[in-house]
């Protein structure tokens, strides 16, 4: 992600959650946040130029790495380009000294959920109405001994 991105990950933002960040936020992670990492996800459509259809902001801090926003725009779900993108953040966050990720998601994002699961990513905890639009309970998910076998096993995960 690099600065001139911010206009489209905030729009992908926007439309993917009902409590955006502010685009100041993605500003500061980039340019004021030395434990961040920040990723976009891209497409080259046939005769064109890249577009941005994905973005994550991650947190490395000591040995775990706390994904703070992933999201790919809606009109491109489905496609797989989540999987591909999450790949891509374990396989940096493990190359940043992560051993352990972690984050939260709305209870009723089942989609999302599965998703995690399907990365080696275990339900460890609730956060009782965390999310001030609807206080929705946030599930706590965490994936564990992210090592040499479990970057292997990424791989063979995300070609």
């Amino acid at each position: 992600m690099t600065l001139d991105d911010v206009a489209r990950v905030h729009e992908i933002d926007v439309l993917s959650f009902s409590l955006p960040w502010p685009e100041k936020s993605f500003r500061f992670e980039l340019t004021e946040n030395p434990s961040s990492l920040t990723l976009v996800g891209e497409i080259q459509p046939e005769n064109d130029q890249p577009m941005i259809i994905g973005m994550s902001v991650v947190w490395i801090i000591v040995d775990e790495a706390h994904i703070a926003t992933i999201a790919i725009h809606p009109d491109f779900r489905g496609r797989g380009y989540g999987k591909q993108l999450l790949g891509e953040v374990l396989r940096q966050s493990i190359q940043r000294g992560a051993r352990l990720a972690t984050l939260e998601v709305r209870a009723s994002n089942l989609a999302a959920q599965k998703m995690y699961h399907w990365f080696g990513f275990s339900t460890v905890g609730r956060r009782i109405h965390y999310y001030r639009d609807n206080y929705e309970d946030a599930i706590i998910m965490t994936v564990k001994n992210m090592g040499p076998k479990y970057l292997a096993r990424l791989s063979k995960l995300v070609k």
